[in-house]
């Protein structure tokens, strides 16, 4: 069915609120207290829409944060998994198995630039890999561990491990985690001349950037700052790393993001849309890299798992069409009028950033670290959104959402944000 369609059915048999509020309670008492969910129970999802226990319905403009870029219940993703789940569901990587060699073969030459992949489990472990490749390529150069720096840039994320959490250059995801590991170095997103400060001692063996920071508020790099960065790790002899976990995949409106920006990578980092809600990360590595790890120098159990990639080979084939790129240019600018319409009516925004289905919506100076609070409105409304810091509201909707749906988000959204300036 194209474009997405949700047929609006009947959520699941309503509970009783004890029972909502039991699985509530089991939460609070049993996870580790990392997380601060909403107190909603997703019980049931169908395109881009979910249904909480209690039967209420909302709008998807969240997607797991920017994973289900098919929506929820994508037949072709159930399909594969459903046939893998019936053949082999694990191997370990001690065994070669088919969903997993297919699926590194189909990245390559969908990258355009790599030719071998390691696959694994997550983007923070995807990140994590990066990390090692670029010190196992630095050291197999004869360059000594202080000379093995990693530039990443302010307002970046790019994971919660603790190589990854130090090259997010963010404090607030590194306090508490002292010591952490050396060898990073920190410039401001988009500042070409700092950048190139901090690589003039000729010990910067790469640089790691997403060319869109997601969690940074949804902040595109500047038009022609990725070539200049390539320049800088051309002249240095870095590495180019791009982190594409949440921009990738189709997300910004080409499969890659950086093929707007007309850059080639040595190492892109993917995960999120890769499987459609399945878990799976990837590195693709280009040739000057594609041979510095040899036997025994990174693993991971888990990784390739043969679901995994059989699901990821769906999802890849289905992001790289042409349909789902005319419809994350359509449904952009549909968002895009509907923001600048709501704005026109309540104030509320400073401006709308992003690329494609990855938008971030700037609340104005008088609304500043109240982000939050606008995402309570909206789930009040029936509507899922995301934050990207205290004052960006994010939006990352399913790629293949229909029209209907982006208007009916929009209408919930607008009552949302009436109540929400209203308060």
């Amino acid at each position: 069915m194209w474009p997405l369609q949700s047929p609006h059915p009947p959520g699941p048999a309503a509970v009783t609120a004890n029972h909502t509020a039991d699985l509530l309670a089991l939460g609070r008492q049993f996870y580790l207290p990392v997380y601060r969910p909403r107190e909603i129970i997703l019980a049931r999802g169908q395109g881009a829409w979910v249904w909480d226990g209690d039967g209420r319905e909302y709008v998807d403009f969240s997607a797991g944060i920017a994973v289900c870029g098919l929506g929820h219940g994508d037949p072709d993703l159930l399909a594969a998994l459903t046939e893998q789940a019936g053949k082999l569901w694990h191997t370990s990587n001690v065994f070669y198995s088919e969903p997993p060699l297919r699926l590194a073969e189909e990245l390559v030459a969908a990258s355009r630039f790599a030719s071998r992949v390691f696959l694994c489990n997550s983007g923070a472990e995807a990140n994590e890999a990066a990390i090692k490749l670029v010190r196992k390529r630095a050291a197999a150069q004869g360059r000594a561990p202080e000379r093995r720096v990693i530039v990443s840039f302010r307002g970046s994320f790019h994971g919660r491990t603790l190589a990854a959490v130090t090259a997010t250059a963010q404090p607030k995801y590194q306090e508490g985690y002292e010591p952490l590991p050396g060898g990073f170095r920190y410039v401001d997103f988009n500042d070409a001349t700092q950048l190139e400060a901090a690589m003039a001692g000729g010990d910067v063996a790469a640089v790691l950037v997403e060319p869109v920071q997601g969690e940074g508020g949804v902040m595109p790099a500047a038009p022609g700052f990725l070539r200049t960065v390539r320049a800088l790790c051309d002249r240095h002899d870095a590495l180019l790393v791009l982190d594409e976990i949440q921009c990738g995949m189709g997300r910004t409106g080409t499969l890659f993001a950086h093929w707007q920006d007309e850059v080639a990578p040595d190492i892109v980092t993917l995960a999120k849309a890769l499987g459609g809600g399945f878990p799976i990360g990837a590195l693709l590595a280009g040739d000057k890299v594609a041979e510095a790890m040899q036997y025994g120098a990174h693993g991971t159990t888990f990784g390739g798992n043969p679901l995994a990639a059989a699901v990821a080979r769906v999802a890849l084939r289905k992001l790289a069409s042409p349909e789902i790129a005319a419809n994350v240019a359509r449904q952009s600018q549909a968002l895009r009028e509907g923001l600048a319409a709501i704005d026109g009516e309540l104030s509320v925004f400073s401006g709308v950033r992003g690329r494609g289905l990855m938008l971030g919506a700037v609340l104005r100076p008088e609304y500043a670290g109240r982000a939050g609070q606008a995402l309570d409105h909206a789930a009040a409304s029936g509507l899922l959104l995301l934050q990207a810091g205290p004052d960006v509201l994010r939006f990352v909707p399913a790629l293949n959402i229909g029209d209907a749906d982006i208007a009916d988000g929009l209408a919930r959204l607008r009552e949302a944000l009436r109540a929400f300036v209203a308060g």
